[in-house]
């Protein structure tokens, strides 16, 4: 009878060439082949004798990013829903609440509506009105103070970015009671540290159409003596629920629609316009320390293009009639989808810029502010840049900026992509122009030639929204201080 052959499993031929590679005898046309370089006698090879050391380490400091992550916070959104925050604390369990706000806010309906809503539920609570607009770190440490001895076990802010961005680091601090106030700070004005655990819950209820805060995990506030705009950036510090409730921002007046639409303007387009997530240097070697601002991602995309389109289309009609309730609705829809955006794309340029400029005000005062002190609202300050910050960031991306421009209503059919920055800097000032009451330039704040050395040297550490910025060196030396320079010198005016 016929043997029958079996044919070699993969295993066995694997095992077969090693066996013949290692006895000399392969058929392998490179290793049985006597010239090959492998078989070369040691005296013509250059590399005999010479051990294989083990691979030079890995420099992590210069490995780009592979991967992005999205954290937003839950968001209700529809006219009247305020009413239900009782029943919110209710359900997370909460006994005890600091209500945060300001003075201003604590005489509207919005906080009318919490504390009915608190104690219908029987929920024990306290309120802090303290709450500066555009906070400083002083500020900050009061309200800390006040929530530390009663221990509250959640958190409520009724108000706009500055009130929520107080709740958060109030949450922080009392949830961190030893913490040193710079442990938190981004780096390098602070020592940048991760938040480790979870905090306590906080619900947000925005009174303004702007910061997105209440979906995002950054708070901001002036360090006093550093004389520049910081923060702290993490995914722990994001609201639990953010309550959009559109009735809230009807009684805004003209002027903070206006610079409050402003900021979701600059969130937008800086958000669609950031460096891709993954030329982001450095990678994480832990994932606990990726950035909440990664850099521009397909997600992220969605949101900021998405607010842009509402922003241009309804901004111009809120700031005209404060009662189009659709026009209102829109951008406090428009604020939560560029805080969704920005919230893990980031920002750059106008944003990084702006700190300084609200810090070191020479004294200019908004009209429609009615507040007791010199004061450039945060929208202000981000959007008198962006003109000139557009035109130096179109080389790097000319398709997203003509994108951008045509959201404005340019026909961007015949443009040259050379033209991008300039195209979309020359819609934006129009825009900024038509909306009315903007300051055309920091001349317009008060600003100076002379004053431009310290706004550049603000600027300079404000390296979490830097490194995302498209064209910019970011090495923190002369050139970088040049560009900067450069930037001020062509906002001073538009």
């Amino acid at each position: 009878m016929a043997a029958i052959r079996i044919a070699p499993s993969r295993a066995q031929r694997a095992v077969g060439l090693l066996r013949a590679i290692n006895s000399g005898s392969s058929a392998c046309p490179c290793h049985s082949n006597p010239q090959h370089h492998h078989n070369t006698p040691s005296t013509l090879n250059p590399f005999a004798g010479h051990k294989r050391s083990l691979a030079t380490p890995v420099d992590h400091s210069q490995q780009k990013e592979y991967a992005f992550e999205m954290a937003a916070s839950s968001i209700r959104f529809g006219p009247g829903c305020t009413k239900e925050v009782g029943m919110d604390m209710t359900n997370l369990g909460a006994k005890k609440v600091i209500v945060v706000t300001d003075e201003t806010v604590q005489k509207l309906d919005a906080m009318k509506q919490t504390i009915e809503g608190l104690e219908t539920e029987g929920i024990a609570y306290e309120i802090f009105s303290k709450v500066r607009v555009e906070p400083k770190d002083y500020s900050i440490k009061e309200a800390i103070a006040f929530a530390k001895p009663y221990m509250p076990d959640a958190f409520l802010a009724v108000g706009g970015g500055s009130v929520i961005d107080t709740a958060k680091l109030m949450n922080l601090y009392t949830s961190f009671p030893e913490a040193d106030f710079l442990d938190f700070v981004n780096a390098p004005l602070g020592k940048g540290m991760p938040i480790t655990s979870k905090l306590k819950p906080l619900i947000a209820i925005p009174t303004t159409a702007g910061t997105g805060s209440e979906t995002t995990g950054t708070a901001i506030f002036d360090l006093v003596d550093k004389k520049a705009k910081t923060g702290i950036a993490h995914r722990n510090l994001k609201p639990t629920l953010g309550i959009c409730d559109p009735y809230n921002t009807r009684t805004m007046p003209s002027a903070v629609h206006a610079s409050s639409g402003l900021d979701v303007l600059c969130h937008s387009l800086e958000s669609w316009t950031a460096i891709p997530y993954h030329e982001r240097v450095p990678r994480p070697t832990n994932p606990i320390n990726r950035p909440a601002y990664q850099g521009a991602n397909p997600i992220s995309d969605i949101f900021s293009l998405q607010a842009l389109r509402s922003t241009v289309k309804y901004l111009p009609r809120a700031v005209a009639d404060p009662d189009d309730f659709e026009a209102q609705s829109e951008m406090l829809l428009a604020a939560t989808l560029a805080g969704v955006g920005f919230g893990n794309a980031g920002v750059h340029l106008c944003h990084g810029m702006s700190y300084p400029i609200s810090s070191q005000n020479p004294g200019y005062r908004h009209a429609g502010y009615q507040v007791g002190y010199p004061v450039i609202p945060h929208g202000v300050s981000v959007a008198v840049t962006a003109p000139a910050v557009f035109k130096f960031t179109g080389a790097s991306n000319p398709e997203r900026h003509l994108a951008a421009a045509e959201v404005f209503g340019v026909d961007i059919s015949q443009v040259k992509r050379e033209s991008a920055g300039e195209v979309l800097s020359e819609a934006l000032a129009e825009f900024l122009v038509k909306l009315g009451d903007q300051p055309r330039g920091l001349k317009a704040l008060g600003f100076e030639k002379g004053h431009i050395a310290t706004l550049v040297e603000g600027t300079m550490p404000q390296a979490r929204v830097l490194m995302l910025a498209p064209n910019l060196d970011t090495g923190g030396g002369e050139v970088e201080r040049e560009q900067l320079t450069g930037l001020f010198e062509e906002a001073m005016e538009y």
